[in-house]
């Protein structure tokens, strides 16, 4: 072997920092209000050549550059020199480390081998192999091959830059009696970039700007494809004729088509080949995981029905006080594997078709589906397998979710606390447990959903909310949680409670997977007329909203009697306004008008409205085989949570048809009250220039239980995120709050933008430490 010999680093610049959209950071049981260290760094490496010390006239010579002492090594070129009088590269002989994409391109005396890694996959360490090509010997002599340049670029884009990286020289042995011409290397180093039209039908419409905003071939989605057209361009710079034709590729804006650029492309693509882990993963993760082949949709399928297997029922918190879950009530394993397969079967076929494909859901038990019964949490109604799914499933199934489970609630959607329910233990003090306490409540009615996806039982869930429940579990379960404007999304199909303010929305762990799964069950639904209302007010896709940098010159209102008087909620509110200010946003105090109490304390349509609105429900979709056909039925059944036979059911199923138009009609009193009341907050958002409106969800630690109200009593949209963690003293308890922002009608884009750049700059969601990996 000849001596190679390596070269020393002499220079090193900072990449243009790339902002992954859709990539949140998540802290196990993170501090709120602290950010994550830094841990950037530019790649290191030592490079040597191993090449054959000796060869001979029309035999080949194989040459491999390797790297001892890796870290982080995302993507790289490496520009040899040689002697083409003595050597002809053979074009198309280059090799490149399994899991990437490789670029070859030459002219004479000079061969350029770029490779990167895909999508979040990570970087290479250790000793690596980072290439290897061939030569034909054609002429007798000593040939010196030379690493003449090396750039490396890190998984966070640091690029270090080395010359004279290392060289070999090689002996070579012509044959007697003949002469050769040198060769003639065939220069496509710049072959020159066309825009490959595809079909504008294949649009994938579902995806954050970031994964589009680069795409070559015309299908709206970053992949392995245009990493095939970028290869034309590589190596081109400013001074080239055609540059104007390539120049959009330069994306990091330094006059050259180079690996930086290369590394940021490929950093779009949704491809991970590192380990997968299940737990806390977000939807991103496990396409990209899927995507790459690492996992399959039937894999975290059964993954799931797994650890709700060993999770849910079981006791594992080994306090006395512990409780099991109890958040689900059926689980679909069947049904959800054979529709897991089927999106497995899609993705091979079609690549990634929706953010969707293949992620298990769990829904409330107030979703019709027509695999599992729909109960609303009643003992009574466990024969009611719909024939039709609600239109929110529809959507999810369009996109190929997997309908995985469905949920624990409160019986009818009656309650905050998930206490009351048939199907768990009437009488115990809690029914559902959260699972980052289970001596206490997960929060309802939604709480088997939001105890389920924060213990890892499903990727996302979908809940309704009437008069907190969404937001109150998401609250007990540190999730993000969105109540729609009424009107985004259908309420067809669901059980109701009260229509004047019932709404269905996503849980989830982070921002970004509430808006994918909000894109999935938005548009008008003859099936529910109000949804009518949203014509020209839907984006293409929520995730479009999801900025870091959102919180910059936004204007952001609170109530300060919203707060309550919690002394850790107040100081978590004072450092949560800090932040803010310094993310850009203005922060406003809003002094309440005439009228701001009327809008919290107006009452819950759930009592005047749930015997007219759940008969139109029982009439249109109950199962025939269900004794229990009407509100008086079901206060007369047995099978029903105890004590609730007279109140609430009892008395809700004598209001008269009068008392309901009196109240919920066209000039009904609540009608009129949410018509004032939406228009009261929006014209104080409108005079002080506001975005939004934040406070705390309703939670155990703010002494304001009327906060979750604003957003039913005025019909207007609110997410809710993680805020951060309270330490309960004395007899209190600890807890996570939320901090929940409002917004106009159809504002949720708006909303989820603000509350993605606030989690950003947080990481305050708290995951369950009892419910990690399986053993």
């Amino acid at each position: 072997m000849s001596e190679a010999t390596p070269r020393g680093l002499v220079g090193r610049r900072p990449a243009r920092a790339l902002a992954l959209l859709l990539a949140p950071a998540t802290v196990l049981g993170g501090a709120a209000l602290v950010a994550p260290a830094a841990t950037a760094a530019p790649p290191t490496a030592t490079i040597a050549l191993d090449v054959a010390a000796k060869a001979t006239e029309g035999t080949k010579l194989e040459v491999t550059a390797v790297a001892e002492g890796v870290t982080d090594l995302y993507a790289y070129s490496l520009e040899f020199m040689y002697d083409p009088a003595l050597l002809k590269f053979d074009a198309n002989s280059s090799t490149a480390p399994d899991g990437g994409y490789a670029i070859e391109s030459s002219e004479a005396g000079i061969v350029t081998l770029a490779d990167t890694r895909l999508g979040t996959s990570p970087g290479l360490s250790g000793d690596v192999e980072l290439g290897s090509f061939t030569f034909t010997v054609i002429d007798g002599g000593s040939a010196n091959i030379a690493l003449s340049a090396a750039s490396l670029v890190s998984s966070t884009s640091e690029l270090t830059e080395l010359t004279d990286a290392a060289d070999a020289t090689v002996a070579l042995t012509g044959l007697p009696g003949k002469r050769h011409a040198a060769s003639k290397a065939d220069a496509n180093r710049h072959k020159g970039w066309v825009n490959k039209n595809v079909d504008p039908t294949a649009a994938a419409s579902f995806l954050a700007p970031y994964y589009t905003e680069l795409d070559l071939t015309g299908d709206d989605q970053v992949t392995v494809e245009d990493l095939g057209v970028f290869a034309d361009a590589f190596g081109a710079t400013s001074e080239a004729a055609d540059w104007a034709d390539v120049a959009d590729l330069d994306s990091v804006a330094d006059g050259s088509i180079d690996v930086l650029d290369l590394a940021d492309l490929s950093q779009r693509i949704i491809y991970d080949d590192g380990p997968f882990q299940l737990v806390e993963a977000s939807v991103l993760d496990m396409q990209a995981a899927m995507n790459a082949g690492v996992t399959t949709s039937v894999e975290i399928t059964q993954e799931y029905i797994e650890r709700i297997a060993a999770y849910d029922r079981v006791t594992v918190d080994p306090a006395s006080t512990g409780r099991p879950l109890n958040s689900i009530i059926t689980v679909g394993e069947q049904t959800a594997l054979a529709a897991a397969a089927d999106a497995d079967a899609a993705r091979a076929e079609s690549g990634m078709t929706s953010m969707l494909l293949g992620v298990p859901i769990a829904l409330k038990d107030n979703y019709n589906t027509v695999d599992m019964p729909t109960t609303a949490g009643c003992g009574c109604w466990n024969l009611n397998q719909t024939t039709s799914d609600a239109t929110m499933v529809e959507g999810l199934r369009a996109d190929g979710a997997v309908i995985l489970a469905k949920a624990s609630m409160d019986e009818f959607a009656i309650n905050l606390s998930s206490q009351f329910s048939a199907f768990q233990a009437p009488g115990t003090a809690l029914t559902v447990a959260s699972p980052l306490a289970t001596n206490r409540s997960s929060g309802g009615s939604s709480g088997g959903t939001g105890a389920s996806i924060s213990a890892n039982l499903a990727a996302i869930g979908f809940g309704t909310d009437t008069g907190g429940s969404i937001r109150v579990p998401s609250t007990y379960n540190s999730l993000v949680g969105v109540r729609p404007t009424v009107g985004l999304a259908s309420r067809d199909g669901i059980v109701p409670l009260a229509l004047s303010q019932d709404t269905g929305g996503p849980m989830a762990k982070s921002v970004v997977d509430a808006a994918v799964a909000l894109d999935a069950v938005v548009g008008v639904d003859p099936g529910d007329p109000i949804t009518a209302t949203q014509a020209g007010r839907v984006p293409s896709t929520y995730t479009s909203f999801l900025d870091a940098d959102s919180l910059e010159g936004a204007r952001i209102g609170y109530v300060t009697s919203m707060f309550g008087s919690n002394a850790g909620t107040l100081a978590l509110w004072e450092q949560t306004r800090t932040l803010l200010e310094a993310k850009g946003a203005t922060v406003v105090e809003v002094t309440p008008p005439t009228g701001w109490s009327a809008v919290l304390s107006e009452g819950s349509g759930s009592g005047p409205e749930f015997n007219h609105d759940l008969q139109a429900y029982i009439d249109s979709y109950l199962n025939s085989d269900v004794a229990a056909r009407s509100l008086l039925a079901i206060s007369q059944s047995d099978n029903i949570v105890p004590g609730r036979s007279n109140s609430p059911y009892g008395q809700r199923a004598a209001v008269t048809p009068e008392a309901y138009e009196a109240w919920a009609g066209e000039n009904g009193s609540h009608t009129l009250q949410l018509a004032a009341g939406k228009q009261l907050v929006t014209g104080i958002m409108d005079a002080m220039d506001l975005d939004t409106i934040v406070y705390p969800s309703g939670n155990p630690y703010s002494t304001i239980s009327t906060n979750m109200r604003l957003s039913p009593n005025t019909g207007l949209p609110a997410v809710t995120v993680p805020m951060g963690w309270v330490q309960g003293a004395g007899n209190a308890a600890s807890g996570n709050v939320n901090l929940e922002w409002l917004g106009r009608d159809f504002s949720e884009g708006t909303l989820l933008g603000l509350a993605y750049a606030f989690e950003q700059s947080t990481h305050a969601r708290t995951a369950p430490a009892l419910y990690g990996p399986l053993p």
